[in-house]
């Protein structure tokens, strides 16, 4: 693939390494040994919360909330729809709207976050008014029709500016009067998500049908129990086939937002690749967040994992176990970790079902093809996935695209857990979910050094 530009509009104040052209990551002196890790709290949650609870009737108070640039678009497209709202270090309050956004008119920006362009839309064709809704670079090649046609069929007004089918759209909301409508789930389960979080603001019940099933539908549960948690009227059937809600207004509430199980695979797999031992403390086991199937698979590699109330411990094996295929469907975010892991097993390992994901941040399949072909490692690629096959990667071959992508210049960075000279450029596109994530890196023993633009490397 070409090279993607770092997409520096959609960063925000609360990213981390604006500056940082490039980072080089050396393994560790030692391996972890029970060190403990507090991972962010859930974007995907973060996010769903925030636009209910903007929703609502009343107060609500959102805890442990994710900071990172796409909750920040978020929480600024709501202030400039006259939210609102009190943001410190320990909390975000809201006073919610009932569904009547106070600025009837205005230029909303999602930055690169597939959340906002997916669940804002439907909040706003709920209400009254006219709005414009952007976003970067990257998010205007992400598809978003799906979830145009049904909020329009259900009594929405949104077109598109540009180009079909993509960003930036206009809203002319007069409200929605509910009814049934089909969506799509086969590219991404935020789809039917967004129609389902605008439904309780419909005049009437909404019935919504997902036929061929949805990628990652424990995503669609997450919206679930978030929105009977604000008080929402529910019904689904087993696979969220079929979706009933009826015409209840959300009420402010209390939310303290889990741990994002995604981001924390990443240091679950560093200790995994190091034969070290990593604790992420506040990491619950009963999540419904599907990423935490990952703690299955590392043990299926050879880890040692450990859960228990006081979160959740993985310990690395002498040698990773591979020679075994698996769907990463469920788990799509991870599938780049994986890949990553996949040259230290001891027989090829065999990933399917993610054709969904060439259509996120970057093709994630064919860029982590193509960066681990650049290391030296075999690699087949698939329209569905790919398979690894074990080898010793060269860490001096060249600098990796991290394509403006969070995941993948997250996952490649566990390379460097077992490479010296693992160089990744614009290391700073993990902001988007976790700003934080080579701090957390570094205090795990991964030696990372940064080069600035016009500097020399430094740690």
């Amino acid at each position: 693939m070409s090279r993607k530009e770092p997409d520096y509009e959609a960063r925000s104040p609360w990213s981390a390494l604006h500056d940082v052209e490039e980072a080089r990551l050396d393994p560790p002196r030692r391996p972890p040994e029970a060190v403990s890790v507090t991972a962010p709290g859930s974007k995907s949650m973060s996010n769903r919360v925030l636009i209910m609870a903007a929703m609502a009737e009343g107060r609500s108070i959102v805890r442990n909330i994710l900071r990172s640039d796409d909750t920040y678009w978020c929480i600024d497209a709501l202030r400039k729809l006259g939210v609102q709202m009190e943001v410190t270090d320990e909390e975000v309050r809201i006073e919610g709207t009932s569904g009547v956004w106070p600025n009837r008119k205005a230029v909303l920006y999602a930055g690169a976050a597939g959340t906002i362009a997916r669940f804002l839309p439907g909040a706003l064709a709920a209400g009254v008014g006219e709005w414009r809704l952007a976003g970067s670079a990257s998010l205007t090649v992400r598809p978003i029709e799906p979830l145009v046609r049904a909020i329009n069929v259900l009594g929405g007004n949104i077109r598109y500016e540009e180009r079909a089918g993509r960003l930036p759209i206009i809203v002319e909301a007069a409200g929605l009067g509910g009814g049934r409508v089909e969506i799509s789930g086969a590219v991404s389960s935020q789809f039917v998500s967004g129609v389902m979080l605008a439904s309780p603001y419909a005049a009437g019940r909404t019935e919504i049908i997902v036929p061929g099933g949805i990628v990652q539908h424990a995503y669609v549960g997450i919206t679930v129990d978030l929105m009977r948690r604000f008080g929402a009227e529910v019904t689904h059937g087993e696979r969220f086939e079929r979706i009933e809600v009826q015409p209840k207004r959300y009420s402010g509430q209390t939310v303290s937002i889990e741990a994002d199980a995604s981001t924390a695979c990443y240091y679950m797999a560093y200790a995994a690749l190091t034969g070290g031992s990593v604790r992420i403390a506040n990491l619950n086991p009963d999540t419904l967040q599907p990423d935490i199937g990952f703690t299955d698979l590392l043990q299926r590699m050879g880890c040692a994992v450990r859960k228990g109330s006081d979160g959740i411990e993985v310990r690395g094996p002498g040698r990773l176990r591979g020679g075994f295929a698996v769907s990463m469907r469920e788990m799509s975010d991870q599938t780049m970790t994986l890949a990553a892991m996949a040259p230290f097993a001891d027989a090829p390992i065999a990933i399917t079902d993610v054709a969904h994901i060439r259509h996120h941040e970057s093709d994630r399949i064919s860029v982590m093809c193509e960066s681990l072909r650049r290391l030296g490692i075999a690699v087949e690629e698939r329209e569905d996935g790919l398979t690894v096959h074990p080898g010793v990667p060269d860490g001096g071959a060249a600098v990796l695209d991290t394509y403006d992508d969070h995941r993948v210049a997250m996952s490649l960075a566990l390379i460097g857990a077992r490479v010296p000279g693992i160089r990744l450029s614009d290391p700073g596109c993990v902001s988007k979910t976790s700003p934080a994530f080579f701090d957390e890196m570094k205090r795990l023993g991964l030696q990372v050094r940064f080069k600035r633009r016009g500097e020399a490397e430094n740690g």
